[in-house]
């Protein structure tokens, strides 16, 4: 069976201008400034237990600030993250990758004797998108189509972190509402037009 595709490019940080127009620029800006929040509220739309914003958000803040103080830069916080692509990837049937949002540079995984190499290059991506995404049709084995693509999942969230979060936040939204919205019809009562008491003569 044939992989969808993501609603949205994994570059389309601002998303499209349709009904979700608004969640999207809000997607877009807690990606950029508060990123353990979207991640939080992306595993929480993802469907897993109570309390799993909090479980989620407060790690991911913690493995931020120590790659940011240590590193430099976030490279400890995708190693904690990346596993809820593969997620939303499975539970949609996405393709691992969506390589036409890829121009300036693309993945390409290639799987021997169970070794994974990782090949960044100019002008894969067009050999990528004919042979059916990230991992194509060169592999038979669904295990390790699956162990590629998660290292293109991880690849993703190491390399485009923010956008990878947000493209993700973007997808849960157009599919999924939030677990603490409950869609109950609301029974507005009208109150009576205005009434007068007069003497019936």
């Amino acid at each position: 069976m044939g992989r969808s595709q993501w609603d949205s490019s994994l570059l389309a940080c601002l998303g499209r201008n349709d009904e979700f127009c608004s969640s999207d620029v809000e997607v877009c800006l807690l990606g950029s400034v508060v990123p353990c929040v979207l991640y939080g509220s992306n595993v929480e739309r993802l469907g897993s237990a109570p309390g799993t914003f909090a479980n989620h958000c407060l790690p991911y803040s913690g493995l931020y600030l120590i790659g940011n103080s240590f590193f430099g830069w976030n490279c400890l916080a995708p190693w904690f993250s990346y596993p809820t692509r593969t997620a939303i990837r499975r539970k949609f049937n996405l393709e691992a990758i969506q390589c036409s949002s890829l121009s300036s540079f693309s993945y390409a995984l290639l799987t021997y004797n169970g070794l994974l190499s990782l090949l960044i290059s100019r002008g894969t991506c067009e050999a990528l998108k004919r042979s059916g995404g990230c991992c194509g049709s060169c592999l038979e084995d669904e295990v390790q189509r699956e162990q590629c693509e998660s290292t293109c999942d991880f690849a993703t969230h190491v390399f485009c972190h923010a956008c990878a979060l947000c493209q993700e936040g973007r997808e849960l939204r157009r599919r999924l509402p939030h677990p603490g919205f409950n869609a109950q019809p609301v029974l507005v009562m009208i109150p009576p037009g205005e009434q007068t008491m007069g003497r019936g003569d």
